[in-house]
């Protein structure tokens, strides 16, 4: 409401019926003001209840503490789900991977010691049929995994009822499709076993390949489920231009855009290349990746 510092005459009608004119102003008014400070409601009178006016103003200054609500808690309780579950997987990850790793090399030693020749030469020709099955077996199991995650994993329905848990939302640390990691494991155990303790390049093909196929086992736990789907960090593994690429066909795979290609993995960008706008659209989300990280480092590189 707007005031007028100019008197304006009201007539009131009295019961009599006589009028009186009256000039109101506005001095009376601010002289009730001047006596009154103006508060924010809900807040007593310092006066009234022994606090100073400082002690007011730093109460007033102090956040309000707000009850949050049912969808932030559970936005919440699931952010700290996540942390444990990363933390879960990454210890087993990462248990997994020395423990294995410790026995290969273990079991590369002593193999070649017990399988010395006589006079002590080391047997190259086991040596160089071991290293060729190592490599061997790492492609191997490439092109084996390409064919197993689309006929076995994918169109063939009881595969398709453990892996169908990796293309639905997570719920826990694991999920059904990782029992494909354990039954994977056992010809390899076998290959490393029956090589281990057979002499001569019969045993050493045998052993290479089941090293092979447990390293194959490892790079792919690293780059699919930690680079791909960041069940846990991988480090600088992230930054390398194909390892974006690789990540970045998986997601493809995952959109089913190409009737799920790519399936194989390690040359997953090579296989959706060679499906007819397959190049194309990997290209187009790697231009929106690399910019999106571009400016996240202009952002960082500008913030204090």
């Amino acid at each position: 409401m707007l005031l007028s510092a100019r008197p304006m005459r009201v007539r009131l009608a009295l019961a009599s019926g006589h009028a009186k004119p009256i000039r109101p102003t506005l001095w009376p008014r601010l002289q009730v003001l001047s006596h009154q400070r103006l508060q924010p409601a809900g807040v007593a009178d310092s006066a009234s209840d022994g606090l100073s006016t400082h002690q007011v103003n730093l109460m007033l200054r102090q956040p309000q503490l707000v009850e949050p609500s049912d969808f932030q808690k559970l936005r919440l309780e699931r952010k700290r789900q996540r942390t444990k579950e990363a933390m879960a997987y990454r210890f087993s990850a990462i248990a997994a991977t020395v423990l294995v790793l410790s026995i290969a090399v273990v079991a590369t030693y002593y193999r070649f010691h017990w399988h010395l020749a006589e006079e002590g030469d080391v047997p190259l020709d086991e040596v160089a049929a071991t290293l060729l099955l190592v490599f061997g077996g790492i492609f191997g199991m490439e092109m084996y995994a390409r064919y197993a995650h689309k006929v076995l994993w994918h169109d063939f329905e009881p595969g398709w009822a453990l892996h169908k848990s990796h293309h639905e939302p997570r719920t826990g640390p694991f999920e059904a499709n990782d029992i494909y990691a354990v039954v994977n494991a056992v010809p390899a155990m076998a290959l490393c076993l029956y090589g281990f303790l057979t002499p001569h390049v019969t045993g050493g093909v045998c052993f290479g390949a089941g090293l092979g196929i447990t390293l194959f086992g490892i790079m792919y736990m690293f780059f699919h489920d930690g680079l791909v789907h960041r069940r846990f960090p991988v480090g600088p593994i992230a930054e390398v231009p194909y390892m974006k690429r690789i990540m970045v066909a998986h997601q493809i795979h995952h959109s089913n855009k190409f009737g799920g290609v790519p399936f194989g993995m390690f040359l997953g960008p090579q296989e959706l290349e060679a499906v007819p706008g397959g190049k194309e659209e990997l290209d187009r989300l790697m231009a929106a990746l690399e910019a999106r990280e571009a400016e996240m480092k202009q952002q960082q590189a500008v913030a204090p």
